[in-house]
């Protein structure tokens, strides 16, 4: 049996973290039609979309969402959730509803526009340009019946 720091490294690889601490530098924005070589992404109210360019990562699912820091909340939405620090938190929901694959809904019964302290997934929101991204990954191979991260 292999000591508990390799255990670790087969179930957490090194190779995550250190991808959402240079996250900028895998992220793009552009047209919908010149992002499509992009590992995932995430498109916007005004027709540009963000792309995400990082290296493979064996044994993680990526994610991302994003949203314009300048869109109006809706205000259906704002009633329910409020609108400090909104699209933050809007998309670290949409990034963990999208690797868990569970609809937005579904999601807010249970978490808001929260995450769950629990879960495997893993992010980083940053602020680029006039947008707010957030990137997640979770370990691949995950079993339907744990839809929670």
């Amino acid at each position: 049996m292999p000591p508990p720091s390799d255990l670790d490294r087969l179930v957490r690889p090194r190779p995550v973290p250190g991808l959402l601490v240079a996250a900028e530098r895998h992220l793009r924005i552009g047209a919908p039609a010149d992002l499509t070589d992009a590992v995932t992404r995430s498109h916007l109210d005004d027709g540009r979309c963000v792309g995400w360019y990082g290296p493979p990562t064996p044994g993680w699912r990526v994610a991302i969402d994003a949203e314009r820091v300048a869109a109006p909340v809706p205000p259906a939405l704002a009633r329910r959730f409020g609108v400090e620090d909104f699209w933050a938190r809007w998309t670290r929901a949409e990034c963990c509803c999208k690797l868990a694959d569970v609809p937005v809904a579904a999601w807010w019964r249970r978490h808001g526009l929260g995450t769950p302290a629990d879960g495997s997934a893993v992010w980083r929101t940053l602020w680029t340009a006039d947008l707010v991204v957030t990137v997640g990954f979770v370990p691949d191979g995950r079993g339907a019946a744990d839809r929670s991260l």
